[in-house]
Formats: structure tokens, sequence, C-alpha cells
């Protein structure tokens, strides 16, 4: 898949997700088949001002891989200095964030309450794209509307395709809907028929399993899919849909042992990369993914919410696996 001057070798992405897509993460799910991996949701005005906060998210991938920052915000001038930051950070690709339900971010007129200002979100788009150099695509991630009755998704992304955006990825929910409810594929189907062939249309939303990858594709000819939530613990979901994309068998769910192996280079990279201020926060986090669905998940949730480093962390896993290794 080509995003104007960027090709992208698997038409399989992770979804830019608030307090989840660190380095770490995304190393992890790049490592396991993600085609192209976008930073954490980051505040254009909070970037323009130089809050260290956000600015310290703002990482480039490892070993030089191509990525992505996505960035939201209703101003100009901030949304085009963030953009500069991102280029000058690495990323090679800069996303508008138009589709974000949250209530604090729908307040302040940004994420999917751009939707009802398509005049706007068209100048925003315009002024991104004049900001960072040709080599480096903008695109917008987007909702199929405000709610049920202003359902807008195919005229929006083609006034955004218009005023230069060079990729449209759709989620299926309305901003009303959040994430409840279905997404809805046929919206990303027109999406997909209204905006020009040349520019890519990813669809997102409920796409948790290989099989609904395929189908996706299938039934809205997206040029690729973004995982988000369905990634978050299983990286291995990437390595699945890959492989059922590019007709070879399916591995299957991870074992034991790949779980205890992906929590090891998650300790590695959390070391490496993770401010001090922010470990604790993600060993829990991290506690709770790689157990889920398994026997004594609770225990070790309860026992993580406990510990104060990851050398105490990494012993619990180990103890956790290493029995279910031996079993299996």
């Amino acid at each position: 898949m080509r995003i104007g001057p960027l090709e992208i070798a698997r038409p399989v992405l992770l979804a830019p997700m608030a307090d989840v897509t660190d380095l770490p993460f995304r190393t992890l799910c790049e490592e396991h088949g993600a085609g192209f991996t976008i930073t954490e949701f980051l505040s254009a005005n909070a970037l323009a001002l130089g809050a260290r906060k956000t600015v310290d998210k703002l990482t480039a991938s490892l070993d030089g891989r191509p990525f992505g920052v996505q960035i939201f915000g209703r101003e100009e001038e901030p949304l085009c200095r963030a953009a500069e930051l991102a280029v000058a950070s690495g990323a090679s690709l800069v996303d508008i964030n138009m589709g974000c339900p949250a209530r604090r971010v729908v307040a302040g007129a940004c994420g999917s309450a751009l939707m009802k200002e398509p005049v706007l979100a068209q100048r925003l788009v315009r002024a991104v794209r004049g900001a960072v150099p040709e080599r480096v695509p903008v695109s917008v991630k987007h909702r199929a509307g405000w709610d049920d009755e202003h359902v807008n998704a195919p005229e929006f992304a083609c006034a955004l395709v218009e005023a230069g955006a060079a990729m449209i990825t759709v989620h299926g929910r309305t901003r009303t809907q959040g994430f409840g409810g279905r997404s809805s594929r046929e919206v990303i189907r027109k999406v997909r028929e209204a905006v020009p062939s040349h520019v890519p249309v990813v669809g997102n939303g409920d796409v948790v399993t290989a099989d609904d990858a395929v189908a996706m594709r299938a039934e809205t000819g997206c040029d690729a899919v973004m995982i988000g939530r369905g990634a978050i613990g299983n990286p291995w979901l990437f390595r699945s849909i890959a492989a059922r994309l590019e007709g070879r068998a399916d591995p299957g769910p991870s074992t034991p042992a790949e779980r205890l192996a992906v929590v090891r280079r998650h300790v590695s990279l959390m070391r490496a990369h993770t401010p001090r201020p922010r470990l604790r926060l993600e060993m829990r986090k991290a506690a709770s993914w790689y157990v889920r669905g398994l026997p004594g998940a609770a225990a070790l949730r309860d026992r993580a919410q406990r510990l104060d480093d990851l050398d105490q962390f990494l012993a619990l896993a180990e103890a956790f696996f290493l029995p279910a290794q031996r079993a299996a």
C-alpha cells in the first residue's frame, strides 16, 4: 500500500491509542507483524507549548522503522507547529484525529466534533499539508459521523482528500456510539467508493480476529485494516492477520511460552524507554494484558498492584507462566 510517497509493506496498521501505543507497545506490534504504527494521540496545543509530558510521547520507532504521529486540535497554528515537531522527530506520516469520541476532547470541539465542521476540517488539513515536506503524507482518521442522523463520512472524507489528505482511516461508529454497538462496514465501503482510488482507505472498528480483518477487506474494499483495542495484550493478532492476507496458514493463538517471551521483551523495552514516573502504571497494565483469560489471572493482577519495580514484575510473570509451559 502506498500513502503518497510512503510505501507500507503490510496492510495491517496499529491504531493510535492514548496511554497505550507508547514505544514499547508499538515495538512489540511491529515485531509481530504490524506494517505501520502510530504514536499515542497527542494534543497539538501541548506539543506547540513544549509540554514535557506530551513531548516525551513523541518517540521514533526503533531500528529506523517508519512510524506516524497523530495530533489533534482545531487551530491551524498549533497543528502546524505540532506537525513540524513530528517531522523533526523522524515521523514518516502525520495523522490528524477527527474521530476521538472522548468527552473532554469533544468539549473542546476537537476530535469527532470536527465532523460537524467540514469547512474548518478541510482548512486544517490544508494548513498542515502546507507545513510539512511533500515527502511526509498527511492523513486523517475520522468516524462514520456525529450520530445516526448525521452520517457524513463519505462526503467528509472527499473534502479532506481535496484539501490534501493522502489517506483516510474510517472507524465505522458514530461519535454518539462511542465504542458501543457495532462498527458499520457499510459506511467504510461507501467511503472507499467515494474517495479517489489512488488514496488508500483504511477500515477500523471491531477487528479483533484474523477472520474479522479478512471480512473487513472483503466487505468494504478497504486497502488496509487498522487494529486498536484488539491488539492490547495480543500482538500475535498481527501475525495471524498478515498470514491470512498473504495466503499463509494462521499460526494460531499464542502459547504460554510465547506470552512469557513477550512479557520479557516488554520488560526490556520498558527498562530502556519508559520514563520512571510511568513505570508502575505501565507494569500493572502489562500484568493485566498478558494473562487475560487464563486461570489465576485475577490473583496475578491483584499481586501486580502491589509491585514496585520491573524485577518483581518479571519474577511474578516467570512464576505464573513457567508451570503453564511445563504443562503444555
